[in-house]
């Protein structure tokens, strides 16, 4: 059950303590699970047990996957609950660490925006666009709402469009566009006993409301299996018939970036990749009653650990390390 589903469908608490069960089982997916556990602790109201959570993960022996993400997070819920002098020093070295994942600054940049820091959070929002956009390039699909949300900040305040406003503006997809998804005057509109400017407005919600939905429909992204050259080896080892499938290492690794290549200009959003190992296939194949050597599976394989949160998104943001493990700057690796 995802955390956005409506509590007339799903008790939050209940939810949220199922998920900490499923953590204490399955401890190489605790982050995950209990992000979301807190994300249904935070909808019901329990915002000082959600910290919890999140204090249990960033005191963890375990080095986190997204730990940057984790203190946003915690950020935004301190505050709504009147830790504004926590929130802010969190916020401040969650900005200062400048993670290359998008989803911190937008959770810190949110949280000073809905507390109406307008000017913290549209320096913010600059200062994550500059660090993971290069001039010239496609935003990823994950760095798109720092560009939105940095254009609904400037349109609160009033100034004038500037080039990444304009390529925010071509990115959205909406019939609506974003300048009248943002205006500041629209709330002021639903106090009016017109019913055409009723009406009009419903419309906007209803195309605001079909942009969150089209964000919301795929939760987690269309993942390629990356094997790395050790598992690679055992994998083959333990499986030889599976050399029909992977020939080589080095095949392997052009034939993932092949594939997302494909998908991405086939115009598939929210692409990642998932690194598989022999144990965990091995153990998925028996959960499937289904041998290891079957092909069929990869694929799901890869779907299965995708949606337990193991993706990582491709490509690899500005300057990251290639998704391969090489250690090499992806623009001049894989992605040259």
């Amino acid at each position: 059950m995802r955390p956005d589903t409506s509590a007339e469908y799903v008790d939050h608490n209940a939810e949220a303590a199922r998920l900490e069960r499923t953590a204490g089982l399955y401890p190489e997916d605790a982050e995950q699970l209990l992000v979301q556990a807190a994300a249904h602790l935070e909808l019901a109201g329990d915002r000082p047990r959600a910290s919890t959570l999140y204090d249990r993960l960033l005191a963890s022996a375990e080095p986190l996957d997204h730990p940057h993400l984790v203190r946003a997070l915690k950020a935004a819920n301190l505050w709504e609950y009147g830790h504004e002098a926590e929130a802010r020093a969190i916020i401040d070295g969650v900005r200062a660490a400048a993670p290359r994942d998008p989803a911190p600054w937008v959770i810190v940049a949110e949280a000073l925006e809905a507390h109406d820091e307008l000017e913290a959070a549209h320096e913010t929002f600059t200062e994550a666009a500059e660090l993971l956009l290069a001039d010239g390039e496609e935003p990823p699909y994950a760095v798109r709402p720092v560009l939105f949300g940095r254009h609904r900040v400037r349109r609160m305040l009033g100034v004038a469009h500037d080039a990444r406003d304009e390529q925010a503006d071509a990115l959205h997809t909406a019939s609506v566009p974003l300048d009248e998804l943002h205006d500041p005057t629209r709330v002021w509109s639903l106090g009016s006993d017109d019913p055409a400017e009723l009406r009009a407005e419903i419309s906007r919600l209803q195309a605001e409301l079909g942009s969150y939905r089209q964000a919301l429909s795929r939760p987690f992204p269309v993942a390629v299996l990356h094997w790395p050259a050790d598992e690679f080896a055992e994998l083959l080892a333990a499986y030889p018939s599976l050399a029909e499938e992977y020939p080589s290492h080095e095949r392997h690794l052009a034939t993932i970036e092949e594939a997302l290549r494909e998908l991405a200009a086939s115009g598939t959003p929210n692409l990642g990749i998932v690194t598989g190992t022999v144990p965990s296939y091995e153990a998925f194949a028996a959960s499937e009653a289904s041998s290891p050597t079957d092909t069929a599976l990869l694929p799901q394989y890869a779907t299965t650990l995708a949606s337990r949160g193991r993706a990582v998104a491709w490509p690899p943001e500005k300057g990251a390390a290639c998704w391969c493990g090489s250690g090499n700057a992806y623009a001049g690796c894989h992605g040259s």
